[in-house]
């Protein structure tokens, strides 16, 4: 199964033509995965996937909800989904409203198991997945690949082009319906561009990401932009400027205030 997916023409799927992959506009409003009733960022009773550990935090934040239509997803609830993942050499269920009053999530898409750029990026977020932890945030992994090509390529050996052991889960979108509803599916070749999307406590997803095929993310950037919507979350009378860092000086968002920031640097 894994084979079969990978032996895709590599040549057409990282092709710098974009008519050689994109043929059509993803209609988010029809492919959308419909919500949870209860997906409306009150704690949930089901269990978090075992060895997924949640903090817990008395700071208020602010959800920065935007009251936009279908698009852009950013401001909107995250479209909800429930499916079958490989988390420590075992499969498991992962539904994402299961994280909603309990933690962040890093949720980002990979088009194949099996391929050259996505492995260097799972492992990239393994390798750094303690930081997230201390961010209370969990990190999903996804392709439309099936749960045992995921296990094949974790049970491959890094040196070999295989993942090794992950930190977090890899989950699995053989219909391709959580690929649809966050709008990164490619029609005609039936694999996701390299979407990355961070979800907040609320359930809101807050930033995304999405990179063509041949083009790497960064866990560093991730992590700071995770940093800076927690710190403006914690102090909703400050806004982050770019490449703001945790320890550097936040904005006041006023015409005057602003000046001190400005008069600062």
């Amino acid at each position: 199964m894994a084979c079969s997916a990978a032996a895709t023409s590599m040549a057409a799927l990282f092709s710098p033509n974009p008519k050689a992959f994109i043929s059509s506009k993803t209609t988010l409003s029809s492919q959308s995965i419909p919500l949870a009733s209860s997906f409306s960022g009150k704690p949930f009773g089901a269990r978090v996937p075992r060895s997924l550990s949640s903090r817990s935090s008395t700071a208020k934040r602010r959800s920065l909800v935007v009251r936009a239509s279908d698009v852009p997803l950013v401001g909107n609830t995250a479209p909800d989904f429930e499916a079958e993942a490989v988390f420590d050499q075992e499969f498991i269920k992962v539904k994402l409203s299961e994280y909603i009053g309990k933690k962040y999530v890093i949720l980002f898409f990979y088009p194949l198991d099996f391929t050259f750029v996505c492995p260097t990026e799972i492992t990239a977020f393994s390798d750094r997945y303690e930081e997230f932890q201390k961010l209370n945030t969990e990190v999903l992994g996804v392709s439309i690949d099936s749960v045992f090509s995921h296990l094949a390529w974790v049970q491959t050996d890094r040196k070999s082009g295989g993942l090794g052991d992950l930190t977090y889960p890899l989950v699995s979108d053989v219909t391709k319906s959580i690929s649809k509803s966050y709008g990164v599916l490619i029609p005609d070749q039936g694999i996701a561009l390299r979407g990355l999307f961070i979800i907040d406590k609320e359930g809101v997803i807050q930033h995304s990401t999405i990179n063509n095929l041949a083009i790497g993310r960064s866990v560093d950037e991730t992590l700071r932009t995770l940093q800076a919507l927690q710190y403006v979350q914690e102090n909703p009378d400050e806004v982050c400027p770019a490449g703001w860092k945790p320890g550097e000086k936040s904005m006041k968002p006023d015409p005057k205030l602003s000046k001190e920031y400005f008069a600062a640097i």
